[in-house]
């Protein structure tokens, strides 16, 4: 029981870490899995989507009361309606697809080797996009155009493959369309809110049977107060930090840790 409380601790860290940042939390997760054995049953598999509700529930303290003024003025104000179709126009081809290739995505994609290699490939996109002179028309996130935000949707589906990482597309999406480094972040913070809680009910729905059971829910408790704490300070910092940095710590750290993956798959 203690060994299962470690890993939860370790989960819920990670999760709460990653999960905002363009790093790929999905991707980290499943190498810790991986590498340390954290994938030996059933539960341990879905363990890594349940604990996003600690992180969906972060991010939403934090964005509390500007979605309330946005829900009660999206009737009376334009701008705040116009933001919602946004946000769902956003969402709606990951909706599609995640529902249509769920099972395949899970799995034939969720695989070592492919997370590396994705890490390290999105890292050098990332790099890649951030250095270029981009003509950049967007400052606000929530005054995109109806098509970029469709545009951006379309690109976060990319992230379904693990390690790709759904902040890192939805930004590099926001930025390719014209958005400032801060907006895109911000962007995807809003588009993570139907996104992850679409995927945490999804998951929690199939694993109910496992949740019920008494120390699985123990295990989830810790996991979940982690992944809180931790993405809690992630999205109180990042919007700051883009605003003076570029991502470029964030690119290389994703080609470090794919890097080092590929080593540790070959050696061991």
């Amino acid at each position: 029981m203690l060994l299962d409380l470690f890993k939860a601790f370790v989960l819920g860290v990670i999760e709460g870490l990653t999960e905002f940042l363009p790093v790929s939390s999905t991707g980290h997760l499943l190498l810790v899995q991986r590498f340390f054995g954290f994938d030996d049953d059933d539960f341990g598999k879905t363990f890594a989507v349940l604990i996003q509700f600690g992180a969906i529930l972060a991010l939403l303290s934090i964005y509390f009361f500007r979605i309330w003024r946005i829900a009660t003025g999206m009737f009376s104000d334009p701008a705040a309606r116009r933001f919602v179709i946004g946000v769902l126009i956003a969402f709606l081809p990951a909706a599609v697809v995640g529902a249509l290739a769920h099972d395949v995505i899970k799995s034939v994609l969720f695989n070592a080797w492919i997370v590396c290699f994705t890490l390290i490939v999105g890292g050098a996109i990332l790099l890649w996009v951030d250095g270029m002179d981009l003509d950049t028309r967007y400052h606000d996130a929530t005054r995109f155009s109806l098509p970029m935000y469709f545009g951006i949707g379309l690109i976060q589906c990319i992230s379904m493959v693990p390690g790709v990482s759904r902040a890192g597309a939805t930004i590099v999406g926001a930025m390719l369309f014209g958005a400032d480094r801060r907006s895109a972040a911000e962007f995807s913070f809003w588009l993570a809110m139907p996104t992850m809680v679409g995927a945490f009910a999804y998951e929690a729905f199939k694993s109910r049977g496992e949740l019920a059971l008494g120390s699985n829910v123990t295990v989830t408790a810790v996991g979940f107060v982690f992944s809180f704490i931790f993405g809690w300070i992630v999205v109180k910092t990042f919007l700051r930090y883009v605003q003076r940095h570029s991502f470029a710590l964030f690119a290389w750290w994703r080609i470090l840790v794919g890097a080092g993956g590929l080593a540790a798959l070959y050696i061991l």
